[in-house]
C-alpha cells in the first residue's frame, strides 16, 4: 500500500526553489512559555539554547546528570534538531535546593547548549503548555519576484493550509507504512512510545487528506454546512461520534472511505474525536530581503508547522534532510 504525500497547494505549486537549513542558524526557534513561575516548588525550570541538538536527548542528559528518572524531566514541545532553538525543561527535584554547575553539565555531556536562566515552579512542564514559538527563518539562493511577493502577501492575508508537517510521517512516509502493517496485524507494535508515534502519524495523515480535498474543492477557507466550529476544521479521528454533520461529514467519509481500517484502529486505541483548524494563520508575520536570502519572522501556536507555511510559498531544498539521512543499506 502506497501513501501519497503530495497534498494540494492552496496557491498552486510554487515555481521557485530555495535552499532550506543550509546552516543551523537559518532556522531559529524561541519558545515562549506564557506564564510566570511560582518561585517555589519541587520543579526546577531551566531555559536552554540548543544548536544541532535533539530535545529528547537533552532531556535524557539532564536526567542522567541530575540523578533522576527520565520521567522526572518535562518539556513542552519537540524542537527541530538542525536549528538553533531555545526552550524550557523542568526537572522534578523534591527537597533538593541545589546549586547546579551548568558549566560542568555542558562539559560532561558535550552538548552544544547554553543555559540561559532557571527558576522554581510548583508543577511539571507538560506537552503543548507553551504559548507559542517565535521563528526567524532564512531561505537562501532565491531572487525577488512578483509571484513570490504575491504568495507572501496571500499568506499574510488569508493564512496557509494547516497541514501536519511531513516530518510527522517519518522518512519517505515510513511511519505510515508501519501503521498499515500494525493495523493489519502483519507487524504488531509492543512499545508504547512507538505506538503513540505511529498513531499520531496515522491520525495526522487522515487530517491532511481531508484538508487536501477541501483545497481542491476551493472550500477550505470557510466552514462548510455541518462544521461544528465557526472556522473551517478537519477531523482528528478517534473514539465517539464524528463532530461534523451533514455535507461536511459526507465529504470526510468519502475522502477517508479507503482507510476504514485506520479509523477503526484509531477509535480503539484510546484517542477521542477532535477537530483541528484547516487554516494556519501566523502571528506577527513579516519578511525582508538580505541579498539573495529571504528572512521570515513569525509566531505560531503549539502544534503548528512553520514548514507547512513555507510549503505554500517556495519549493524547499532541505539541506538538513541530506545531512541527517540514514546510511544506505
Amino acid at each position: 500500500m502506497s501513501f501519497n504525500l503530495d497534498f494540494a497547494y492552496a496557491q498552486g505549486q510554487p515555481t521557485q526553489t530555495a535552499t532550506f537549513r543550509q546552516l543551523a542558524e537559518d532556522f531559529i526557534v524561541d519558545e515562549q512559555l506564557g506564564f510566570e513561575f511560582s518561585g517555589e516548588g519541587e520543579h526546577l525550570y531551566v531555559q536552554i539554547k540548543k544548536t544541532g541538538e535533539n530535545t529528547q536527548y537533552v532531556a535524557k542528559q539532564l536526567a542522567r546528570y541530575l540523578g533522576v528518572k527520565p520521567v522526572a524531566v518535562g518539556f513542552s514541545g519537540l524542537k527541530d534538531r538542525h536549528a538553533v532553538t531555545t526552550q524550557w525543561f523542568s526537572v522534578q527535584l523534591p527537597g533538593k535546593n541545589i546549586d547546579i554547575d551548568w558549566a560542568d553539565f555542558i562539559e560532561k555531556t558535550q552538548l552544544n547548549v547554553e543555559v540561559l536562566q532557571q527558576g522554581r515552579h510548583s508543577a511539571k512542564l507538560r506537552r503543548g503548555q507553551h504559548l507559542c514559538n517565535d521563528f526567524v527563518i532564512t531561505l537562501r539562493d532565491i531572487s525577488q519576484s512578483d509571484d513570490l511577493e504575491a504568495r507572501l502577501q496571500t499568506v499574510a492575508a488569508n493564512g496557509a493550509p494547516n497541514y501536519f508537517g511531513e516530518q510527522r510521517f517519518g522518512i519517505d512516509g515510513g511511519n505510515l507504512a508501519r501503521a498499515q502493517a500494525w493495523f493489519s496485524g502483519e507487524d504488531p507494535i509492543r512499545n508504547k512510545n512507538m505506538q503513540g508515534i505511529i498513531l499520531s502519524a496515522a491520525r495526522s495523515y487522515l487530517f491532511n487528506l481531508v484538508l487536501s480535498e477541501r483545497i481542491k474543492q476551493d472550500n477550505w477557507l470557510a466552514p462548510m454546512d455541518g462544521d461544528p466550529a465557526e472556522v473551517p476544521t478537519g477531523p482528528l479521528w478517534g473514539r465517539g461520534r464524528p463532530k461534523s454533520t451533514d455535507a461536511l461529514l459526507e465529504l470526510e467519509n468519502e475522502v477517508l472511505a479507503h482507510l476504514d481500517l485506520w479509523r477503526d484502529k484509531l477509535e480503539h486505541n484510546g484517542l477521542s474525536q477532535e477537530r483541528r483548524d484547516l487554516v494556519l494563520k501566523p502571528r506577527s508575520f513579516s519578511w525582508q530581503w538580505q541579498d539573495n536570502a529571504l528572512v521570515l519572522s513569525l509566531s505560531l501556536a503549539p502544534g503548528l508547522y512553520a514548514t507547512s507555511l513555507l510549503r505554500d510559498v517556495l519549493l524547499l531544498n532541505n539541506v538538513s534532510a541530506e545531512q541527517y539521512a540514514p546510511p544506505a543499506a
